[in-house]
């Protein structure tokens, strides 16, 4: 059970992943800063999330910002701050952004092309930005000995699939920030980890095209008969938060009911 005032950080805590995470460290005994990029027709989801972390007794401080924006993320740090005091800490830093293109790299006509633009944010946005979070709350000194780093991945980063190109080379950058972090983290006590997740039916997995044909093939493969939930990730990553697991670092971790050895 966490203290009074430790803190997870969520980014893209309003729903999928991040919102079933969020929660579940709400019941472990952790505030919720949670930051999202919601308007209004999916604010309800963000609004669930947050009663639900309300109802565990715990506080839920949330952020409607870009992520990727550095002026945003520095503002949100300091009110982040502000709210948990120069006692409080960030236990849990958990990236799990979902927001990049799907665009074929060679199409028959040039619009159905990735750009260099949309290749560029799909790597900041869901890669690039948890370096840039994660420096910013290491020279706050928000985080501290026994803290946990968590990038949501999936197996997409050594497999392909039509239209998947841009948001694959994003998850096999964010393993590699990943191990990066994992090695140069280890002084302060801090380990870093990627979650890769077995197929879960996520409103970022509906974005994909195909995805029914994805759904299909993994609930027939895995050995479990089930896709993986939001939930079941929430549970492991609370569970990778006792302090029991401080050795476990620099690692792609898969939580999907044995759906990868399954050829």
């Amino acid at each position: 059970m966490s203290n009074k005032n430790e803190w997870a950080l969520i980014l893209g805590a309003s729903s999928g992943f991040g919102g079933a995470t969020a929660i579940e460290l709400a019941k472990t005994g952790f505030h919720i800063f949670g930051v999202h990029l919601d308007r209004k027709a999916t604010m309800p989801m963000v609004e669930e999330v947050i009663q639900k972390i309300h109802a565990t007794g715990q506080k839920a401080v949330f952020f409607n910002i870009n992520a990727a924006d550095e002026e945003k993320r520095r503002e949100s740090l300091d009110k982040m701050q502000a709210e948990m005091g120069a006692e409080g800490t960030i236990r849990a830093l958990m990236h799990s952004l979902a927001f990049g293109s799907l665009k074929l790299y060679v199409a028959a006509e040039a619009a159905d092309e990735v750009d260099k633009a949309k290749m560029e944010m799909t790597l900041d946005v869901m890669a690039n930005s948890l370096v840039y979070w994660t420096q910013d709350l290491m020279r706050r000194k928000m985080m501290r000995r026994g803290a946990r780093i968590f990038a949501m991945t999936s197996s997409g980063s050594t497999r392909v699939w039509p239209n998947y190109g841009p948001v694959s080379a994003a998850k096999a950058a964010l393993e590699s920030h990943i191990r990066q972090l994992a090695l140069e983290m280890a002084p302060h006590g801090i380990t870093a980890n990627s979650i890769r997740a077995g197929v879960t039916d996520t409103p970022a997995l509906r974005k994909i095209p195909g995805n029914d044909k994805m759904v299909a093939v993994a609930t027939e493969r895995n050995p479990s008969g089930r896709l993986t939930t939001p939930e079941d990730i929430a549970k492991f990553i609370a569970l990778m938060t006792d302090e029991r697991a401080q050795w476990v670092t620099g690692n792609v971790l898969g939580v999907d009911g044995g759906e990868d050895i399954v050829g």
